[in-house]
């Protein structure tokens, strides 16, 4: 039997595979070994070149293709996960939902997507730490649900990040016009296209810093936020102003807690879902990292915290602190930073400056979203491209690790920014952000069905739970409530969709608007199976040992017996740190 032991180039634990754990090696061995000779390679090219600042950088690395860099730091990870993807979905889109549901309807919309995130991406994080994908989790679709709907959900991410990155730059150069620079909006596009540029030159170490501090920025406004938050609530801010008395929860009872009652409610949750859309990069990103299987649990983790407090805490505060009558608010969308509802708040308490600072907060998130936007769609392009479902130059990696062409046709998108300048713009704007609102909720949707036909074969083939090294906190319970939450919210903004809010007539227009995605997805899908002419998969024809990653046993199962170890405070620490 072979003795698989750990590769100090790897950085990725392996053990002597027993007939309790799959009998044969399920992880093959030239993958490993080739992905150990790349980082060698990669190691020994010079600085600049390992950025990718030289012409040597640009050239095609050698090996067999789908071998990205694998320098991405368990601190990288950790921030993507906490505030990756808080960006103008939370900063601005919240006053439209304000606007539209009221304080209560914000809460409770954004916790339901929250419960749902929550589980699809603790059941992401056990396929990830199972199985290691280079360059895109649609693949969990294709291998556990049907190849054809795989092609769908890797296009639909890709064209999903590929809209988001105008919209982001379109937003970015609005909101510079808070200051009244007197400067073109397309000056400020240009400008914030080129820093996007500049960044991912870089490649993954240009996009993890830039989210590592980013994040770092992003956490520390909302803290502030919500600091300032309850001293405002006490009456305790200058003399004269809005908050300079008790104030409290006054908003939940004038002019109330609801706008627009139970279809207020179904109205948010396109804006909580966009505002929540990047969470799931923590597993793409997790294949760039050194070992995903010690890090990518850790991070995952941490998204909790990032629900209950980045987003519930502080929408909670911005329900207290602005109402929901406030006209500024009015038609914010998701392009006017001047109708957030966090630079609202900050304006009317009179606090010198912070108003500023809040905007500079959302414009560091929104180019941070559109980076983010490139390194996900680019990503898996590349994924997509190597299993045969893209052109295959788009598989191109060059020597600092870089998807080079993926990259490029991401970023080629960004002109369309300019189009939000002319007469018509705003209608063209709305027809991307239709395109791309609902989209993420497929792709959550297929990593819940992923993880649940995962767990079937797994247990049709004769394994256990105890052979999952990572498993998700509500096992396959956890992603049946994450699928039926994506159900209800897909049927309530269907239910919008049809009746608009403000007694509108239904429209086919105002429909399309609201439920744009469906019908692309579909259109993917049926490409797919004209193209691969596969469908839906039935148990037995589930490999679910096929690029398993070999673990080190003896390392978990002795970090499982610490963990059970310690009392029982410790152990429920464990589980949410």
């Amino acid at each position: 039997m072979a003795d698989f032991k750990k590769d100090p180039e790897y950085n990725g634990y392996s053990s002597s595979p027993d007939e309790k754990h799959g009998g044969a090696p399920p992880y093959d061995d030239s993958d490993q070994l080739s992905l150990g000779r790349d980082i060698s390679e990669w190691q020994s090219l010079g600085f600049w070149t390992r950025n990718g600042c030289t012409p040597e950088s640009f050239k095609r690395r050698a090996g067999p293709t789908g071998n990205l860099n694998a320098n991405m730091k368990p601190r990288h990870l950790h921030m993507i996960a906490i505030g990756g993807s808080i960006g103008a979905g939370l900063f601005v889109g919240s006053g439209s939902a304000l606007s539209n549901g009221g304080p209560g309807a914000l809460i409770i919309a954004f916790g339901i997507i929250g419960v749902m995130i929550f589980n699809v991406v603790y059941a992401l994080g056990e396929l990830a730490v199972m199985f290691p994908v280079s360059g895109g989790f649609y693949t969990y679709s294709t291998r556990f649900i049907d190849p054809s709907w795989g092609f769908a959900m890797g296009w639909n991410y890709v064209f999903q990040w590929a809209i988001v990155l105008p919209l982001e730059l379109t937003v970015a150069g609005l909101t510079v016009e808070y200051w009244q620079a007197g400067v073109s909006v397309a000056v400020w596009i240009t400008v914030f296209w080129f820093a996007i540029i500049f960044i991912n030159i870089f490649g993954t170490l240009g996009y993890a810093e830039e989210e590592f501090w980013s994040s770092m920025l992003k956490l520390i406004a909302i803290v502030l936020f919500m600091i300032i938050g309850i001293v405002l609530c006490a009456g305790g801010g200058p003399a004269g102003g809005k908050y300079d008395s008790y104030w409290g929860a006054g908003t939940w009872y004038n002019p109330g807690a609801f706008a627009n009652g139970f279809k207020g409610v179904c109205a948010v949750f396109v804006t909580a879902a966009f505002a929540f859309s990047g969470t799931e990069l923590v597993g793409l990103a997790a294949a760039e990292s050194a070992n995903p299987a010690k890090s990518l649990p850790g991070a995952v983790k941490q998204v909790f915290w990032r629900i209950t407090l980045f987003y519930i805490l502080a929408l909670f505060f911005v329900g207290l602190l602005v109402e929901h009558t406030d006209e500024r608010l009015l038609g914010s969308g998701l392009s006017d930073s001047q109708a957030s509802p966090f630079v609202i708040a900050a304006k009317d308490a009179g606090l010198i400056g912070f108003d500023s600072f809040m905007n500079v907060v959302i414009l560091v998130s929104v180019i941070s979203i559109g980076n983010s936007g490139v390194y996900g769609g680019s990503r898996t392009l590349t994924a997509l491209a190597e299993q045969g479902y893209a052109p295959r130059f788009f598989a191109y990696i060059d020597k600092s690790g870089r998807p080079l062409f993926s990259t490029i046709f991401i970023l080629a998108f960004s002109p369309i920014a300019y189009v939000s300048l002319s007469a018509s713009g705003e209608v063209v704007f709305a027809w991307l952000l239709a395109l791309s609102g609902l989209a993420a909720l497929f792709t959550w949707g297929s990593i819940c069905l992923a993880h649940i036909r995962f767990r079937r074969a797994w247990a049709y083939h004769g394994h256990t739970l105890d052979e999952i090294p990572f498993q998700a906190v509500f096992g396959v319970y956890g992603s049946w409530i994450g699928l039926l939450l994506i159900f209800l919210v897909l049927v309530a903004q269907f239910a919008v969709a049809l009746y608009p809010l403000g007694g509108d007539p239904p429209s086919a227009e105002a429909f399309f608007q609201a439920y744009l995605a469906l019908p692309v997805v579909l259109l993917f899908w049926a490409g797919g199976f004209l193209w691969k002419r596969a469908g839906w998969l039935r148990t037995p024809q589930i490999n679910v040992d096929l690029n398993r990653r070999v673990v080190d046993w003896d390392r978990i199962n002795g970090e499982k017996a610490r963990v059970a170890a310690m009392p029982a405070w410790r152990r429920a620490m464990h589980v949410v740190f």
